[in-house]
């Protein structure tokens, strides 16, 4: 352990490094305690949201002092755009991949041996190979950073076997301090994080999972086309990811848009290597605005400028959506995140999840957590509470505002249904006298006082709730069935026919002991087509235009190089840059976002555009 004395003054440089090498003047909430955790070299779980800067707890103290991290990550383009990000900003870094050349990992070999590294980027399978835990020990190893760290949670969302080589480290080496960090975590996940990793005495760190910037929506699918391009057409050729339930339904969505000028592109598992790596490098370099993704797209994906993150279907889990949606707005910019679901997609998955379960032989109380991550996302979909407060206190956290101003329950976007109750009782009397063993359709159809085969054949024509809400549309109907379901006053079986029943509150509201609230979803406003991007709404006109100079000129500069524009300067900083007109190096440093490195390598480049620019 380190003296509190000399954990102040390790501070005090890493600071100074944060400030030369990053161009950041504070630290964001938290990343000091998590900072000094590494430096008095503790054990930490760090749990902080997407954007909220858990990368800098590890890369700053590495690179302030000497030694070399290890940073353990899951995929390829994680490292990637880390390592990237980091040389670009003068780091020693590197990273060993199966993807790499011979010469590449021979080089990287290198300067592992020489002790010229201060962060090396390796997959958890690399830990198994033989020698390797050695030379790292004979390269300086002093601290290990598990990115990702749920992976190695069997009641995580993205468990991965392997993984578990990060723990067959810690009992090779029980002194090396670990810290694992990931963007959420239940406090059970949180739990077997620490039992997996064998963390000792470890600080938990865990910031507020909220997400203020992000504006979150729900709405009931209908024409999936048309709501996704009304929420594209809503931004002004900005970023987004729309993730689909299947390669199939990625493939036709991806072709439709495109056909309507959308610049997009279709990705998920079933492509090859070599497609699927063109299509994520073309995202990354702004080629294509959208991609149209199962959810094999996301992890590393870096890109700060993402304005909306669209899910055409549910989610099989509100872990996996609090990820994918923390896509959008990493740069702290506002940002939408909207799902269009229906009642089919929570049959669907759980349907899944049962044949996935017996075709694995999986413990029973794998399916049974599964299937109760499903429910809450399924819940949280078709409930009309705050959807920031619902997020926050799924994780266990406790959201304090009484209206979050950013979801569309608190924005007044959801019309409460006159007699919500007569409603929700006339729903609730019908599945009762159906003998509650029929699917929510036919419970719609007896309702709608629909006049078919199935119904004639049950004699539910016969029933008194026949044709009770005849003068309501099937879309209404069948999803106030859906919204009671989420509500836990009905329950569905599950399986591939699934039966709706009641459950004791729905018993209780059934009899009127219960309130209850049904809400019609209005039809959002849309954003005026060319709505300007977060990072310039504030900018005067000229300003604005200085703006887009630089964005054009940081795109070619990029494609030069051969890296990511936002590597180069994210949207903020050339926002800055537009608003400030910086005319020298000094000024220049002052921005966020611009550190020393980038200020000798890159400054004279944009100094000049902008002197030059004539609005």
């Amino acid at each position: 352990m380190h003296s509190s004395s000399t954990t102040i003054e390790n501070l005090d440089g890493v600071r100074e490094t944060v400030r030369r090498v990053f161009g950041f003047e504070t630290l964001l909430p938290h990343q000091e305690e998590a900072l000094t955790a590494t430096l008095e070299g503790r054990d930490a779980l760090i749990v902080l949201p997407t954007g909220g800067g858990k990368s800098l707890c590890y890369q700053a103290p590495a690179l302030a002092r000497e030694g070399l991290t290890l940073v353990v990550s899951p995929l390829i383009s994680l490292m990637t755009d880390q390592v990237g990000g980091l040389l670009a900003d003068g780091a020693s870094a590197a990273m060993l991949t199966s993807a790499q050349s011979d010469a590449q990992r021979a080089a990287t070999h290198e300067a592992l041996d020489e002790k010229r590294l201060s962060l090396l980027f390796v997959a958890p399978e690399r830990l198994a190979m033989h020698g390797f835990i050695e030379r790292l020990v004979r390269a300086g190893l002093m601290n290990v950073a598990v990115d990702e760290a749920h992976c190695i949670s069997h009641w995580g969302h993205d468990f991965r076997p392997e993984y578990r080589r990060i723990g067959e480290l810690r009992a090779r080496l029980p002194e090396l301090p670990v810290q694992a960090y990931t963007a959420t975590a239940t406090p059970a996940v949180r739990e077997d994080i620490i039992a997996q990793l064998g963390l000792n005495a470890p600080l938990v760190l865990v910031g507020e999972v909220d997400r203020p910037n992000l504006v979150y929506r729900v709405r009931p699918r209908r024409d999936v086309t048309e709501q996704v391009l009304g929420v594209i057409e809503g931004a002004r050729g900005a970023a987004g990811i729309v993730y689909c339930l299947s390669r199939k339904n990625t493939e036709n969505l991806a072709a439709r848009l495109a056909a309507r000028g959308v610049r997009c592109a279709a990705y998920h598992a079933g492509l090859e290597s070599a497609e699927r790596n063109r299509v994520q490098d073309a995202f990354q370099r702004e080629e294509l605005d959208v991609i149209v993704a199962t959810v094999a797209f996301g992890m590393g994906i870096d890109r700060p400028d993402v304005r909306f993150v669209i899910h055409a279907g549910l989610p099989k889990g509100v872990e996996q959506y609090v990820q994918e949606t923390g896509r959008a707005g990493r740069d702290g910019l506002p940002a939408a995140c909207w799902m269009f679901t229906s009642g089919a997609d929570y049959h669907s998955w759980r349907h899944l999840l049962e044949r996935s379960a017996a075709e694995t032989d999986a413990p029973p109380e794998e399916l049974e957590a599964s299937v109760e991550r499903l429910g809450h996302l399924w819940s949280f979909a078709n409930g009309a509470l705050c959807r920031h407060r619902g997020l926050a206190e799924y994780f266990g956290q406790e959201f304090c505002a009484t209206d979050c101003g950013a979801c569309d329950v608190c924005l007044g976007e959801l019309r409460e249904v006159p007699d919500a109750v007569v409603v929700a009782q006339k729903i609730l009397s019908c599945v009762v006298r159906c003998d509650q063993r029929y699917g929510a359709a036919h419970i719609t159809d007896v309702l709608r006082g629909a006049d078919n085969e199935r119904v004639r054949r049950t004699g539910h024509q016969h029933l008194s709730t026949w044709g009770l809400l005849r003068d309501h549309s099937l879309v209404e109907v069948r999803g106030w069935i859906e919204q009671l379901v989420g509500r836990g006053l009905l329950a569905s079986t599950g399986g591939e026919y699934p039966t709706i029943h009641l459950t004791a509150e729905g018993a209780k509201a059934l009899r009127g002991e219960t309130p209850v609230t049904l809400f019609v979803v209005e039809r959002p406003r849309r954003a005026p087509r060319g709505n300007p991007p977060p990072a310039v709404a504030e900018l005067a006109g000229a300003d604005e235009a200085l703006f887009e100079h630089l964005r054009a000129f940081r795109r070619s500069l990029a494609r030069e190089r051969g890296v990511p524009p936002y590597l180069i300067f994210n949207d903020r900083t050339l926002a800055a840059m537009a608003a400030a007109r910086p005319s020298d190096r000094g000024s220049l440093l002052e921005l966020k976002g611009v550190g020393e490195k980038k200020a000798g390598d890159l400054g004279p480049l944009f100094l000049a555009e902008i002197a030059a620019f004539a609005p």
